[in-house]
């Protein structure tokens, strides 16, 4: 198999168990998008038009600066890249993340989790703002995956 990544944002911890379990059956490396400004409490408060990720998720320009960049990116082939759905889309952060580097010859496989957002269009505005040309699988969203669910998934990628 290539050298793979799986890059994930997570706040609850969901996306982060999901991104767990494909490094486990990769055999990937694993790195966790972190913004430079920790979100607290309130800023993830959705019903508050004020927060932090209210404002941010109806900015589509913003882009949270990210606290460590990916050591030596160019020896990956394949990256897994999860999120949680904020707002029927990934958060902004995300597209931080696919802005600040070259994925030309590499396979991107995004992946999702959410209480009840659907994954919509993520995948098109993903590759709207991908720096590069790389090869797509498309987007899957994980919640309700156990184990042997992402196993199955990970196999039908044939990596």
């Amino acid at each position: 198999m290539k050298k793979a990544l799986v890059a994930y944002f997570s706040i609850s911890g969901v996306t982060a168990g999901k991104a767990e379990l494909i490094t486990k059956i990769v055999g990937a490396d694993t790195y966790e998008i972190s913004p430079k400004i920790p979100y607290q409490a309130k800023d993830l408060d959705w019903e508050n038009e004020t927060s932090r990720s209210t404002l941010e998720m109806k900015d589509l320009d913003c882009r949270p600066e990210i606290a460590m960049p990916v050591c030596d990116m160019e020896q990956y082939e394949t990256v897994f890249v999860g999120f949680p759905i904020w707002w029927f889309r990934e958060p902004s952060i995300i597209d931080t993340f696919m802005e600040s580097y070259d994925f030309s010859g590499k396979t991107i496989i995004p992946f999702a989790t959410s209480i009840e957002s659907p994954i919509g269009d993520t995948e098109k505005r993903l590759r709207e703002i991908c720096k590069g040309t790389p090869d797509w699988a498309e987007a899957k969203m994980l919640t309700g995956f156990d184990e042997t669910k992402i196993r199955e998934w990970v196999e039908s990628l044939s990596l």
